[in-house]
């Protein structure tokens, strides 16, 4: 769907590359999102890691796996996870009542999507808790990602089930596409950690939000300041 062009500034804060804007909305089926610091403004995990005084420790660990420092994700999740142990499942809704926001444009752009006739796919590395609330929120159409085990009112520092990592981002998008019968290039990936990468790789269009620099670089849309709605600049 695209030409290859020179990186470029096409509006403060906005960079394009390999394609020239504008492109029409209503050509694309399908569009995913990324859930943590994309979405919403908080890593969902550090926060809940907060309530037993470990934040900084977790915190650390996201942000090298978000990098691509970590290239294990499942390994980064489950030594993250494992931290959380014995936090009162309460502290979930604390986070989610207190700390979690909406990105700006977050609602905007997905309401638009809908509107051009998009299936929205929220694909998350971190957990069912919020992203099916956020889901809702928003009025997605589904979403994909990982549930905490808790046991006695408790997390047991476990995670249930096969971990939602890029390769699953990925395997979503491609899923959600087969199921539109549409080609993966009729397909928009927003994130902003190197966990996006794969889901973005296979997107016909790629877009970075206030993402790492390993993203930026290899997205299509880098929004470097401003809302996620501003994608619908580069969108007829």
């Amino acid at each position: 769907m695209s030409d290859p062009v020179s990186s470029r500034v096409f509006a403060p804060g906005l960079v394009v590359q390999h394609f020239e804007p504008p492109l029409a909305l209503a050509s694309f089926k399908a569009i995913a999102f990324d859930m943590d610091s994309t979405l919403i403004n908080i890593e969902c995990i550090d926060e809940i890691a907060d309530a037993v005084g470990k934040k900084a420790e977790v915190a650390a660990i996201t942000e090298a796996a978000m990098r691509g420092e970590i290239t294990d994700f499942k390994d980064s999740l489950r030594r993250r996870v494992a931290l959380l142990k014995g936090v009162p499942a309460e502290a979930l809704h604390g986070v989610y009542e207190q700390r979690l926001r909406l990105n700006p444009g977050a609602l905007e752009l997905v309401e638009a999507a809908k509107a051009a006739g998009l299936q929205t796919l929220l694909v998350s590395g971190g957990f069912t808790f919020f992203a099916d609330r956020v889901r809702e929120r928003l009025g997605m159409h589904e979403a994909h990602s990982n549930t905490l085990d808790i046991q006695g009112g408790l997390l047991t520092g476990h995670v249930l089930g096969d971990i939602v990592d890029g390769e699953a981002k990925k395997r979503h998008l491609l899923a959600l596409c087969a199921r539109l019968g549409c080609d993966p290039r009729h397909s928009i990936a927003v994130g902003d950690g190197a966990n996006d990468l794969p889901m973005m790789g296979a997107a016909g269009l790629s877009v970075a939000f206030h993402a790492k620099p390993k993203v930026r670089e290899q997205a299509m849309v880098a929004i470097n300041e401003g809302g996620l709605d501003r994608l619908l600049e580069v969108l007829a």
